[in-house]
């Protein structure tokens, strides 16, 4: 695109003042992390106030996981349901041999459309043969096999939202049968939910995890339906706080505003999770996308690659692979950026290079 487009930055400005980590650790020794805040003021962004977690360190899942937030692939935001075994293992390979699993993303999570549209005579899910003929079990080998971790996909619903079989009163069979393939990450949606409330659905999924013995990432995704931040720190490993995203700057800048309410309950353990990247699908700019994954850093939100990394351009990967923002994400403080200043018209910077 021309250079000489004006380029669109933030619709807020995230300050992390990074060059001052003393002061910021001062700040967060000051505010005990079991300790609630007394509806702490939003309107003078002090220091201490800025790195304020005093909500996470009551809350989390204590499972041994999501020490920083999780950084992988997820098949959705590209593929959908045109999904197969091969792509999942080409993915894999892509990941080694750019260097991106070597910068951290080492979760190949299958979303959506990978099952068969009933259950078995015995009431189990079944891989769609002619998707994933060798099984999951075997493809969770060669992902392993490479040093990677695979990710499946079920619903908190009687069905998922592609309409195959949901796990809700299934969550003991479903979860054995998941550890059982060696998974070791879940993603758990909202759809066909019966109307029950998201507090009581998530829960039995969680207490069926960790009968298994076998360690497994809980990513809820209930869409941030009902204020997730509030509960599932002791559910979850991380929580959708948001709606679903789609590759526009409007839907990104508009969950980004969404997902800075929460930021005091996100820290080690548990992460607010304002849905997967968007960089390298076509819908921005490519001075867009580089902030999309700047925010997304900056907030301490999952890095879930969702686009063809067996395909991207050199510009998505620049961008994808920059170490100092993937740094600023992993940091283990887990301090999440929030906004603490907003200007110009609509709140928009707009930025003209020289003639």
């Amino acid at each position: 695109m021309a250079k000489s487009k004006i380029i669109t930055f933030s619709v807020f400005t995230l300050i992390l003042y990074l060059s001052a980590l003393a002061i910021a650790i001062a700040g967060r020794v000051a505010v005990p992390l079991l300790q609630f805040q007394d509806k702490p003021s939003f309107l003078t962004p002090t220091f201490s106030r800025i790195y304020d977690t005093s909500m996470y360190g009551t809350l989390q899942l204590n499972n041994g996981l999501a020490h920083t937030p999780q950084m992988g692939w997820n098949s959705w935001n590209y593929f959908a349901c045109d999904i197969n075994e091969t792509v999942i293992k080409e993915t894999a390979d892509a990941l080694i041999s750019t260097g991106l699993a070597d910068l951290g993303y080492v979760y190949v999570n299958i979303d959506d459309c990978w099952s068969l549209p009933t259950r078995n005579s015995e009431g189990q899910l079944v891989p769609d043969p002619k998707t994933f003929p060798s099984g999951i079990k075997a493809l969770a080998d060669y992902i392993h096999g490479k040093g990677l971790k695979l990710g499946i996909y079920s619903d908190a619903g009687v069905f998922t939202c592609q309409v195959r079989p949901g796990s809700i009163y299934h969550e003991s069979d479903d979860a054995k049968l998941f550890a059982s393939w060696d998974l070791d990450y879940l993603k758990y949606d909202n759809c066909y939910n019966l109307g029950i409330p998201p507090k009581e659905r998530y829960p039995p999924m969680r207490e069926a995890l960790n009968a298994t013995g076998r360690t497994i990432f809980y990513s809820i995704c209930e869409w941030g339906v009902d204020d997730p931040a509030l509960w599932a720190g002791k559910v979850g490993n991380s929580w959708r706080s948001t709606d679903d995203i789609n590759d526009t700057w409007a839907s990104m800048t508009t969950i980004a505003d969404l997902n800075d309410k929460w930021a005091s309950y996100a820290g080690p353990g548990g992460w607010n999770d304002p849905d997967m990247l968007e960089v390298g699908n076509g819908g921005m700019s490519y001075q867009e996308y580089r902030a999309h994954f700047s925010i997304w850093a900056l907030m301490k939100a999952p890095l879930l690659i969702g686009c063809d990394v067996r395909n991207m351009t050199a510009e998505t990967y620049e961008i994808l692979s920059n170490e100092e923002v993937i740094a600023i994400n992993q940091d283990s403080l887990g301090v999440q950026g929030r906004k603490v200043n907003v200007s110009g018209t609509d709140g928009v910077y707009q930025v003209r290079p020289p003639q």
